[in-house]
């Protein structure tokens, strides 16, 4: 059988082999209704772009990498979906990088393994040292992470979110609100769900306890939230509300008080960040939240569309907020 061609694609989408060519190298100048009309002509002839012919026409590839420290967090799991999906709408495949350590993050946004991709979009985790000069070889947009001016990013609410997380606590009548957070080395966390959370307690006149911080061995996997949690309830400290720096986090967290017979709202309320398909899963389903996702990715993958297309201009910062989710684990306590 015969497989399609660019002549067969633009035939069936009404246009030239010319702008079927533009839709698929991503190139500006095309209106949407026909960057549509050409994605669909491609998916229903099953056109293959061929990626060696396309790379010697145009120096590209066709291809981006997307670069996140694990995929066991469900969080980065669902972000890397959503990343892969939204560059395949563009006509890009996509190379999955886990960068597991500094190293290995270093290496997928800055070095030469992802040498053969047309540009990277990278979730951080271990920092990219400020003192570091080594160039991009690529356009790179970071999602996720502190603000930076060395390349193109997007800030998630983290501050608005945490702020709006801990004001719902407070309004329910908690008043001991626990911190299952990722402090690293015994130090009040530097964060802007930190920042978030101090805010809400001060604009309530509620001091913040420095003994209701709590961390496991980890930041992301739900083992790390039930052995904080154990430790929290093993110290005697008196708490109503849990407030986990993630969903996973909260995950080990409500198995921890569920197992010692914490109930959960009525003793104890508990909440995570980012709302992830998990928290509606949970027993009880867990409040977070929602660092608003589907606007991340759009501007992180808007952002390196145009740069790949040429834009020079200096690194910008996209800003999203962060949306309320209440579900049964933080309802308030019955009369």
């Amino acid at each position: 059988m015969r497989r399609p061609t660019l002549a067969d694609v633009a035939a069936v989408a009404g246009v030239s082999a010319k702008t079927v060519s533009n839709v698929l190298l991503g190139r500006d100048g095309v209106s949407e209704a026909t960057r549509q009309a050409v994605l669909a002509a491609v998916a229903e002839g099953g056109y293959e772009v061929n990626l060696a012919g396309r790379g010697l026409a145009s120096g590209r590839t066709g291809r981006v990498a997307v670069v996140v420290p694990n995929v066991y967090q469900p969080y980065f799991a669902e972000i890397a979906e959503r990343l892969i999906l939204a560059l395949e709408q563009h006509g890009f495949t996509t190379m999955l990088r886990i960068g597991h350590d500094e190293a290995a993050e270093r290496e997928a946004v800055l070095g030469s393994r992802t040498r053969d991709v047309d540009g990277v979009i990278f979730c951080p985790h271990f920092v990219i040292q400020p003192g570091d000069t080594a160039t991009p070889q690529r356009p790179v947009v970071q999602l996720g992470g502190g603000a930076t001016s060395r390349w193109d990013c997007v800030v998630m609410g983290e501050r608005e979110g945490a702020e709006a997380i801990t004001r719902h606590l407070l309004e329910t009548g908690r008043r001991r609100i626990a911190l299952v957070w990722n402090a690293g080395h015994g130090g009040a966390p530097r964060d802007d769900r930190f920042a978030g959370h101090l805010a809400a307690l001060a604009a309530y006149g509620v001091p913040h306890d420095p003994s209701l911080l709590v961390s496991g061995s980890d930041w992301d996997r739900r083992a790390s939230g039930y052995e904080a949690m154990v430790a929290l309830l093993r110290s005697g400290a008196s708490f109503d509300a849990a407030m986990c720096v993630n969903d996973a986090i909260a995950a080990g967290a409500l198995r921890a008080l569920r197992r010692t017979g914490v109930r959960v709202p009525q003793d104890v309320a508990v909440t995570g960040f980012d709302n992830t398909d998990e928290g509606e899963f949970t027993v009880p389903a867990l409040s977070s939240v929602s660092p608003q996702q589907e606007q991340m990715v759009a501007s992180a993958v808007g952002m390196l569309l145009e740069r790949m297309a040429g834009h020079t201009g200096p690194a910008r910062e996209v800003r999203t907020g962060a949306d309320l989710v209440v579900r049964a684990s933080s309802a308030p306590r019955r009369p």
